[in-house]
């Protein structure tokens, strides 16, 4: 038996209050290191490796890494993918009281005018998919796409909504979906974390970092922010006067005493804080050479958009490539910039989401594109879309022409590609405005199990055993979206 097997059969034991009152300083500070460095761990791409006893795939998997696209604030399907003629129509015309009855909303009050689409619609590709002018260079993408076009979720503000897309509930606590994935699959760079998370848009995301949280699941498999401005992870340098040999000895008597003491004490928790020094030391010189884009050659520079030296969405859509290439399993992509109520001059779905769209639309597009060209398309599994969609209805709250809209839970659409995802799809239909997904509904679960599935798993087998229970990321609910698979 492996001391990682000891140590998970062991930690029953070391659960009471009186343990947690003697070792909290050793157990809060690798919660603190972890969290100061940035710093997961690698993970298992062997038994000898593995934290807890590993599960593995079920089957064999479609995607061998998964890139997750969100784009925080929600953007509006409305304005993007679901044309709506209809709706064009009864601009300007009172809601029907029947779509306001008994519904909960962020904003909303009263009678709400309906509000047509402030874009412009066309088909495009062979499959004839409907993209706005918001975003011309993903529209000659459609072919590679799988587009579902009535998503709902059980939130309507940001946070709740964001955590239960990646976490499946909305509250705290709950590991994250590049969690799971890391703890089943493990990583195939031992040098890199398993798990990594680029921010854009500017400020912090509603959910916060819980968002690539570890949850009940051991520390190990946490989310690592990475930045494509700067240092790539913060204090990841050696301090001044510290330089790579003196560091070395540093961690080498460090995890010496950390081994002492989880001899004592047994607590798995110890080896997390083991590893997460060791990647660190490894990370030193992995990550910044992974991280660096200016040795890309210029028309990959010229495709993506990117600019060396900033942050920026596409600077961490060529990033993530290059995680892909590395063997990372899991990259999360935030861009902070869709809360189209159209609070401030510019900030609704006409002028404002114009904007966001022109932040977004050619990396996307040559991430679909670089992907396919290098041979990882059919082993990487890209996913798009926000934490709910926007409503039909005017959030009128500055009067006349004003084009917000409110956040909504019923219908929204989200996009896949890759990893034996069907091309040229789409799955779903909503009603004439919008509002119900009428057929082909799909919920957030189904997403969640769906993106298990490619890595391998039976999203109700991914388990793992808290406070005397088995818990999954799809909790008790959740069905794979079978449609758009092939």
């Amino acid at each position: 038996m492996s001391i990682w097997e000891e140590a998970y059969l062991r930690k029953a034991q070391y659960n009471s209050r009186r343990h947690f009152l003697k070792k909290c300083t050793s157990g809060l500070g690798a919660l603190a290191l972890g969290s100061l460095m940035g710093c997961g761990n690698q993970h298992r791409s062997t038994a000898e490796n593995a934290f807890v006893p590993g599960q593995g795939p079920h089957f064999a998997p479609k995607a061998k890494s998964v890139i997750f696209l969100h784009m925080a604030g929600g953007p509006s399907h409305l304005e993007l993918f679901d044309y709506k003629p209809t709706l064009e129509k009864l601009h300007g015309k009172d809601t029907p009281a029947s779509l306001m009855e008994g519904k909960e909303f962020a904003f909303l009050k009263g009678t709400p005018k309906l509000l047509g689409p402030q874009a412009s619609f066309a088909q495009h590709g062979e499959s004839g998919a409907f993209v706005s002018d918001y975003l011309p260079e993903f529209a000659q993408m459609v072919d590679e796409v799988s587009f579902l076009k009535a998503m709902h979720t059980n939130e309507f503000n940001h946070a709740p909504a964001q955590l239960f897309m990646h976490t499946g509930s909305p509250r705290l606590g709950k590991p994250s979906m590049g969690a799971w994935s890391v703890y089943g699959l493990g990583s195939e760079n031992k040098d890199l974390p398993g798990y990594v998370v680029l921010t854009s848009g500017g400020g912090a995301i509603s959910a916060g970092k819980s968002a690539w949280g570890s949850g009940f699941l051991p520390t190990v498999y946490q989310g690592v922010q990475c930045r494509s401005q700067g240092d790539p992870v913060l204090f990841l340098s050696n301090p001044v006067s510290i330089d790579e040999r003196l560091r070395k000895k540093s961690i080498d008597a460090i995890n010496q005493i950390n081994r002492l003491e989880y001899e004592e004490a047994g607590d798995p928790e110890i080896l997390t804080r083991i590893s997460q020094y060791e990647l660190a030391f490894r990370m030193q010189t992995s990550v910044p050479e992974t991280m660096n884009i200016n040795d890309e050659p210029a028309h990959i520079h010229q495709m993506y958009g990117t600019e060396p030296g900033k942050a920026s969405f596409a600077n961490n859509c060529l990033l993530a490539r290059r995680l892909v290439e590395k063997g990372v399993r899991f990259i999360q992509l935030f861009d902070n910039r869709w809360d189209t109520h159209g609070v401030g001059a510019g900030n609704g779905v006409g002028s404002g989401m114009r904007r966001s769209c022109k932040a977004i639309d050619q990396p996307i597009a040559a991430l679909l594109k670089d992907l396919k060209q290098r041979g990882l398309l059919e082993e990487t599994l890209v996913v798009w879309g926000g934490e709910f969609g926007r409503t039909p209805m005017m959030e009128a709250r500055t009067g006349e022409g004003f084009d917000g809209r409110d956040h909504h839970l019923e219908a929204f659409t989200m996009w896949m590609a890759g990893a034996g995802v069907k091309k040229g799809t789409v799955h779903g239909v909503t009603d004439e405005i919008g509002y119900y997904g009428i057929e082909g509904r799909t919920h957030v679960h189904d997403l969640q199990a769906t993106i298990l599935e490619r890595l391998g798993f039976d999203h109700e087998k991914l388990t793992y055993e808290f406070q005397g229970r088995d818990f999954r990321l799809t909790d008790v609910h959740g069905k794979v979206i079978r449609e758009i698979l092939s």
